[in-house]
């Protein structure tokens, strides 16, 4: 299941260490299937407030994000960041859905076997009840017979 370090960044000014933080993060990364999805790009804040920039990087799961982390590539340039910008770092598992064949029929499965449990508990009660009344003594008698 792909993961995310997503980065809301504040008060970033410019400086060297910073320069070289962004020269050096993309090799830090890569090994580890990692690749930017956002980038210090523009947002729009639809609710609330969120100041500063944001950076997400995609990885392949979260076993790989944390290695990533932890490295001690990364490790060793952090420092040139967080001595110089705030800001908030999180790892987050995304969502993957399952788009095979075999996961679509699997899925369409459960649906149909959702579908026949509904009908099991909602129309086959009122179908029991319509059979044991058509074989009731008062409508036996009036079976076959004109109106």
């Amino acid at each position: 299941m792909p993961a995310y370090a997503i980065a809301r960044l504040q008060d970033a000014a410019p400086h060297p260490d910073i320069a070289e933080y962004l020269d050096r993060i993309t090799a830090t990364f890569t090994p580890y299937g990692g690749r930017f999805l956002v980038h210090v790009t523009p947002h729009e804040t639809v609710e609330g407030t969120w100041p500063g920039a944001v950076v997400m990087i995609g990885f392949p799961d979260l076993h790989q994000a944390r290695a990533w982390w932890n490295s001690p590539d990364y490790q060793e340039i952090a420092p040139l960041r967080s001595r110089h910008i705030e800001g908030d770092i999180i790892l987050v598992e995304g969502y993957r859905r399952d788009t095979t064949r075999a996961a679509r029929r699997r899925r369409s499965g459960r649906r149909l076997r959702a579908s026949r449990a509904h009908l099991a508990r909602v129309a086959l009660p009122v179908a029991r009840s319509d059979r044991a009344a058509s074989r009731s003594p008062s409508s036996a008698s009036t079976r076959g017979m004109p109106s």
